[in-house]
């Protein structure tokens, strides 16, 4: 299955979402929000998670897939004051995805034509038996 990578992500929130429950997320890094920025978000939208990051992501490293519930991105303005005599102002685009865990997932193959294009991944979902 062939879908878009999410990479960097900490493995304390990969792992708090393996509890299975929602969970919104807000990106600040450039190459994910370009990532989510063309998703539409439905019952059968996958996205692949990582805490590996981008340019080290290759065939065999792990990570889980997630259903994609909604995806929402702002742009935020920003001032600073220094010593009241001068400021700056910067805007700051953001992402806010909300996700649930779909199933332990290990890359097959990694597409990445270029830095203004989302990476995408194709995956195997990971099986996992319990005997019992």
């Amino acid at each position: 299955m062939r879908c878009p990578a999410l990479t960097s992500i900490s493995p304390e929130i990969i792992k708090e979402i393996r509890t299975g429950r929602p969970r919104t997320l807000e990106l600040q890094s450039t190459h994910n929000i370009i990532t989510v920025a063309n998703i539409i978000p439905g019952p059968e939208t996958h996205l692949f998670m990582t805490n590996i990051d981008m340019e080290d992501l290759g065939t065999g490293d792990t990570g889980i897939c997630v259903y994609v519930l909604s995806v929402n991105i702002t742009m935020k303005r920003i001032v600073e004051f220094v010593h009241g005599l001068h400021y700056e102002e910067r805007e700051r685009m953001s992402a806010r995805v909300q996700v649930k865990y779909c199933a332990s997932s290990v890359v097959k193959a990694v597409y990445h034509e270029g830095i203004i294009q989302p990476t995408s991944v194709d995956v195997l979902k990971s099986s996992c038996y319990h005997a019992g």
